[in-house]
């Protein structure tokens, strides 16, 4: 299906990810040694024989005993900018490759800041709205106003860069109830991406006839610089982000599944963990650049387009929210029915397949928005 393109109206094409297996995330902990340890006991022990009190007691602490230098590892990369995606506990390989840049980068952890701080919960928090039942199936999508968190522990996730799963490990008494005190990781928060305002569905070819960008897809006055600061309006504005876009260069590795942004003199400015392709749908190997970017996306769901859609599906608008398929951002490139996006599972990251488009979790693909303007060059490597 073909659509005309411009700047002004940037369609969301068809690339929504799925997930090729699941994965289930667990801490590290003392658990492992001492079920190694138990093979050389007794057989009637093994069998499960029952243990005192205080004994079960001190295995249940250990298995919820956090990875404390690994949590402390993850956050600090996170605030540096060297993203390890979701904050889970534990030094898995997106944690590695993180840290493998930031040394390569010349970076060094900054010890003195608490991985952990305390936030107290508002009645905002609580409020929502959420999307506690979420379907599976497009079509079922398609008929909700919005794809909005499931639950407080989701959308806390989002905001804190962290598995919903550590975040009730590190409280485990928590009940998420207004005015509560929660331990969280010490992260920069992104602002959230407004909910788009009621109004039409979106006419055919754009994203959102609700978040429609500017023209030429220019950032709006104020936006954040990549150099810093914000963008100056008018004639020198539109300059100075014409040289931004030069400026810069996003550059995505397929063998390594990242991506890294560099300015004009080579050094890494952001760096995440990403999603690329998969053997139906390879990533486009080239040069290619941004044309624009959208935030909260309606996404364009068109079942020709995917080969392992369910043939009764027909052509479909999923409406815009964290759990839209390609997240909160889509930043279209020069690829046809390519671009760089958000994700509503953020634990897939670097551990699943996409269709072809390059997945990131929301709050690093929009850091990544924030930098890139139309012109910017994009990368795709093997």
């Amino acid at each position: 299906m073909q659509h005309s393109r411009s700047t002004a109206s940037i369609l969301v094409r068809s690339c929504f990810s799925f997930a090729v297996c699941a994965s289930v995330l667990s801490l590290p902990s003392t658990a492992s040694a001492a079920a190694a340890h138990s093979q050389d006991k007794p057989a009637a022990k093994q069998a499960g024989a029952k243990q005192p009190a205080t004994k079960q007691a001190a295995k249940k602490k250990a298995a919820l005993r956090l990875d404390e230098q690994s949590l402390r590892t993850q956050v600090m990369l996170d605030r540096a900018g060297f993203s390890p995606g979701e904050i889970d506990g534990r030094m898995g390989t997106s944690t590695k490759r993180a840290m493998e840049a930031f040394t390569n980068a010349g970076g060094t952890l900054d010890t003195a800041v608490e991985p952990l701080v305390t936030y107290k919960i508002t009645p905002e928090d609580v409020a929502g709205p959420f999307t506690v039942d979420l379907p599976q199936d497009m079509m079922e999508k398609s008929k909700l106003p919005a794809l909005g968190f499931r639950d407080l522990a989701e959308a806390m996730g989002e905001r804190f860069h962290v598995s919903p799963a550590l975040l009730k490990k590190i409280n485990p008494q928590a009940t998420f109830a207004v005015g509560e005190d929660v331990r969280v990781p010490n992260v920069e928060v992104i602002p959230p991406v407004g909910t788009p305002p009621a109004g039409p569905p979106a006419p055919a070819g754009n994203a959102s006839a609700a978040s429609t960008p500017p023209p030429a897809a220019a950032p709006a006055t104020g936006a954040p610089s990549a150099a810093g600061g914000t963008a100056p309006a008018g004639a020198a504005g539109r300059a100075a982000q014409k040289a931004e876009a030069a400026s810069i260069t996003i550059t995505v590795r397929k063998s390594t599944s990242d991506l890294v942004v560099t300015d004009a003199g080579g050094k890494a400015i952001l760096y995440a963990p990403v999603t690329t392709g998969s053997e139906h749908d390879p990533l486009p190997i080239g040069t290619w650049k941004v044309n624009g970017v959208q935030k909260n996306p309606t996404f364009h769901y068109n079942p020709e387009l995917f080969w392992d859609a369910d043939p009764t599906h027909a052509k479909a608008k999923i409406p815009a929210g964290p759990n839209n398929p390609v997240g909160v951002v889509w930043i279209d490139i020069s690829r046809e029915h390519y671009g760089l996006h958000g994700t509503p599972e953020p634990a897939t990251v670097g551990k699943t397949t996409s269709h072809g488009c390059v997945r990131l979790t929301n709050w690093d693909a929009q850091k990544l928005a924030a930098l890139v303007r139309p012109g910017t060059k994009v990368i795709f490597a093997e």
